[in-house]
């Protein structure tokens, strides 16, 4: 039988430390990066999206950020096809590919063999619905998911009005829900992966986030973002982004700018608490509470320690 791909996935909510630890991990073990957030694909969207700065790589090289201009569309069979290219060039180099990001049903396209180019597409119908968001909302489009197919709707977001219409159309042409869809694919891994959670207490967690923020908009958010609304880009996937959305509002004189930075804080937290959820339920994970940030190295040591156990290879310390 052909020997699996060893593999390391780094998955958690959003500011748990995620970067931090993947270069780490990736001196110790010989690794290349490999970006699985869905939103780090943008060009121009670098202080919203907390991609990680070239001086913070430690010249360990990053793959899938900056491959897209803001008005293209990203999906989970793109993102599938690109990083299966990218662990195969990294493995072949005789190095370890690690993936590391939040976005948990991309991340888990990657590991087990999921089809997504099968579902058939309408396009008059997706038109229809497209029309219907702009006239009523995207809000008005997501409780019609709500009605067809609840765990979807629970699942993605109102503003991620471009999931929203998909998993419509997938039932429009189907008759069957992409829940369904998902839960039928085989969970059958396609790495020998060590997938790795970080947590952290819940408060601590809300704290970091709201501080992350705060730096965000100190390091220049606002004027990245006046710089896609000057570019007249609008409903676009990229621009419903969290930190993206949120600033729209207030350069479209809907709201102050404190009110957008609390709504900002506010959806951070949100999304990380469907981060976790998602990443406890549908993922074979092994956790690390990563609360104590003074005991960084300990937790280092510890992390290694199970990758080198699950995947029967040494650490380079």
């Amino acid at each position: 039988m052909k020997e699996m791909i060893k593999l390391i996935v780094i998955i958690g909510p959003t500011a748990v430390g995620k970067t931090k630890l993947s270069i780490e991990l990736a001196k110790r073990f010989n690794g290349e990066i490999i970006s699985g957030d869905s939103m780090q694909v943008y060009k121009g969207m670098d202080i919203g999206t907390a991609k990680i700065k070239k001086e913070e790589m430690e010249g360990i090289p990053h793959h899938l950020i900056d491959i897209k201009e803001p008005y293209e569309s990203f999906n989970v069979a793109e993102f599938q096809q690109k990083v299966t290219e990218w662990i195969k060039k990294i493995s072949a180099k005789g190095k370890m590919p690690i993936i590391v990001g939040g976005t948990g049903l991309y991340i888990q396209s990657v590991l087990y063999d999921y089809e997504f180019s099968d579902a058939p597409s309408d396009e008059d119908y997706r038109n229809q619905l497209e029309q219907l968001a702009l006239h009523k909302g995207n809000e008005y489009v997501h409780e019609l998911l709500k009605q067809y197919d609840p765990e979807s709707a629970e699942r993605i977001h109102p503003n991620n009005i471009r999931r929203v219409i998909r998993a419509l159309e997938i039932f429009h042409c189907t008759g069957e829900t992409m829940s369904s869809i998902l839960k039928r694919q085989q969970n059958v891994p396609l790495y020998d992966a060590a997938v790795i959670g970080l947590d952290m207490d819940r408060e601590v967690l809300y704290e970091r986030i709201n501080k992350r923020v705060d730096l965000m908009m100190k390091e220049g958010l606002l004027e990245e973002v006046k710089a896609l609304y000057n570019q007249g880009l609008r409903d676009y996937q990229s621009i419903q982004a969290i930190g993206y959305k949120e600033l729209y509002a207030y350069l479209d004189g809907e709201t102050s700018l404190e009110e957008a930075v609390e709504t900002l804080k506010r959806n951070s937290r949100r999304y990380a608490k469907r981060q976790l959820t998602w990443f406890r339920n549908k993922m074979d994970v092994k956790w690390f509470d990563m609360t104590q940030v003074e005991s960084f190295e300990k937790k280092v040591e510890e992390i290694s320690a199970f990758i080198e156990g699950k995947l029967k290879i040494k650490a380079n310390r």
